[in-house]
């Protein structure tokens, strides 16, 4: 299959299909007498295993690694899981750093309803947003 068939078959532009070839995450693929790229099942396979992989978390980066992994005939299952691990303590740290912020955000909308709009003087600053925080 040409170029712009993959791609519809995968759901990525054939820009995307190109970048892959340039990086290596998809292997080059052979040419029809006419010169136009020729894709087997294979690069379908491929491409889906690229998009399902993106779509758990891993960077391009991650899935070459997965890649270079099985095309040396090595078992990826555990490489796998420690990418996806450091995947979910990074969202942990994430999702504890949001919760932090929303508590300090609650905190000053309490305070700015417990404050008198007229009474704020200060040229260079509001007086919803003080110097005193709240505890994290």
């Amino acid at each position: 299959m040409r170029i712009g068939e993959l791609g519809e078959r995968c759901g990525v532009s054939t820009k995307t299909i190109r970048y892959y070839e340039s990086i290596a995450l998809l292997g080059e693929p052979g040419r029809t007498s006419a010169g136009y790229r020729d894709y087997g099942d294979d690069a379908v396979e491929r491409l889906q295993f690229i998009r399902d992989a993106q779509s758990s978390g891993l960077t391009l980066a991650e899935i070459a690694s997965v890649l270079e992994l099985k095309g040396a005939g090595e078992r990826t299952c555990e490489h796998t899981t420690q990418l996806l691990a450091q995947h979910l303590d990074v969202i942990d740290e994430q999702i504890r750093q949001l919760k932090a912020a929303r508590k300090e955000l609650a905190s000053l909308a309490k305070r700015a309803g417990s404050l008198d709009p007229s009474s704020c003087t200060d040229p260079n600053r509001c007086q919803v947003i003080g110097t005193t925080r709240s505890a994290n």
